[in-house]
């Protein structure tokens, strides 16, 4: 009941009322990227969803597009920028996945959606990570965010999977909005940002 009805229900209500709430501040994230990072506002990428169906998450861009002299993208410490870090540090840059929540696409805590990449990388067991929506936040997200191994991101994940709950998710909640306070686990060791899957 919880998980196919009122989860559900609650996730689009709630997306529905932080847009109104919060919709100030994204205006003025809005202004502040487009005059602050050459215009370039929105991340719009195609990520795996429920039963791995794709979807386009919407983020606010944190990084520009410079690249190279061979035109490669920069790494992404040479393209965070000022703005960027902030908003990414106080994760206002995940904000416009409301409109995902709203769409029906994400859920307020669930796995998070990674790239479209990895789906050929992931064993069987790792592919059950996607028996259920994705989410803003997750429980490897309160339990390291991008500060952990791939291997412990997918125990987590899939421990969400088998013990989801209105609980679990109200826990992982509180544990977000602490995490989102003292910013803690946004990178990778010796990465600006997290370093990419390469399979098992």
């Amino acid at each position: 009941m919880y998980k196919s009805v009122i989860k559900p229900f609650l996730d689009v209500l709630v997306a529905f009322i932080a847009l109104v709430i919060l919709s100030p501040i994204i205006f003025l994230i809005i202004v502040l990227l487009y005059f602050f990072q050459s215009r370039e506002v929105f991340f719009i990428q195609d990520r795996p969803g429920k039963n791995e169906k794709i979807f386009k998450v919407i983020k606010f861009k944190t990084m520009n597009s410079k690249t190279d002299e061979n035109g490669q993208l920069l790494p992404d410490a040479d393209r965070l920028t000022t703005i960027g870090k902030f908003v990414r540090k106080t994760s206002l840059d995940e904000l416009p996945q409301l409109i995902n929540i709203l769409r029906g696409e994400m859920s307020f805590v669930g796995p998070r959606p990674w790239l479209v990449e990895y789906l050929k990388l992931y064993s069987k067991e790792q592919r059950r990570r996607h028996f259920v929506k994705p989410g803003i936040s997750g429980w490897a997200q309160v339990n390291g965010r991008n500060a952990i191994s791939w291997e412990e991101r997918f125990q987590y994940d899939l421990y969400y999977v088998d013990n989801q709950s209105f609980w679990l998710d109200l826990k992982i909640i509180i544990y977000t909005l602490k995490k989102v306070f003292v910013a803690e686990g946004i990178a990778a060791e010796g990465s600006a940002t997290m370093e990419k899957f390469k399979g098992n």
